[in-house]
């Protein structure tokens, strides 16, 4: 089993690395400082589980969580505090350690994970991005900072260079990667509608129709989104009634 341990504070992560030394079941352990090296480290080396502090700076185990790939890795939250407990089962987690604990009870947490992975069909532990559970917020980069922004709050998305701009009532900032992965993670909620835009469906108000089969779309907000006629079909086919 590959862990991944997520913890602003250096000697929580070395006690921890230290008592997981001793589990025959642990085959490797990597270390994160903040959330956002934790993201990265995920991305890189799909661990099979996270041990995630929820009081960090700049972003929380939550939103750490929140914000995994799909297929994501087991979570289990490490925390001194108790009263994050339900927040934490919202996300998921396959347990919650209270600091500070002894080896018997990591040890139960650990068995809890073992057995959740070998519950997993084989195929899913293998299938792409794209078949997991959309992320249900993404992490955009902004002057040194990290904004959370709620999957929920996009209305459409368009490519800006090598960026996606996630366009919300609040803004358009924007995300380093390009629209069909972006795409790929978010699932059938979002779909293209032009080369350089897709639209989530529910957002859609009203399709106003130009010639060549060309279309512009008008979102509740009040937004106008191109459709070309190349993607025009796939969009419309999802937006008519059963």
């Amino acid at each position: 089993m590959r862990l991944l341990i997520v913890d602003d504070e250096r000697p929580a992560r070395e006690r921890l690395r230290r008592m997981l030394a001793h589990e025959p079941g642990v085959t490797s352990v990597t270390e994160a400082a903040d959330g956002i090296e934790a993201l990265a480290l995920v991305a890189r080396d799909a661990p099979d589980a996270l041990l995630l502090d929820i009081e960090m700076p700049e972003l929380s185990g939550i939103d750490v969580a929140a914000s995994l790939p799909a297929p994501a890795p087991l979570v289990v939250f490490v925390t001194a505090y108790d009263d994050y407990a339900l927040r934490a089962f919202d996300a998921e987690a396959v347990d919650y350690l209270l600091k500070p604990f002894d080896g018997a009870r990591l040890r139960r947490t650990l068995d809890r994970l073992q057995s959740r992975l070998h519950s997993r069909p084989i195929a899913a532990a293998h299938a792409p991005a794209s078949t997991g559970a959309p992320p249900r917020q993404l992490l955009v980069t902004e002057r040194g900072a990290t904004r959370v922004v709620q999957v929920a709050d996009i209305e459409w998305l368009e490519t800006a260079d090598n960026y996606v701009a996630l366009h919300t009532r609040d803004g358009a900032p924007l995300l380093r990667q390009s629209l069909g992965t972006l795409l790929g993670q978010l699932g059938p909620a979002f779909v293209r509608c032009h080369r350089c835009a897709a639209v989530r469906l529910t957002a859609v108000a009203r399709i106003v129709p130009h010639s060549r089969g060309d279309c512009t779309l008008v979102l509740h907000s009040g937004a106008v989104v191109p459709c070309s006629r190349q993607y025009r079909a796939a969009l419309l086919d999802p937006l008519r009634p059963a």
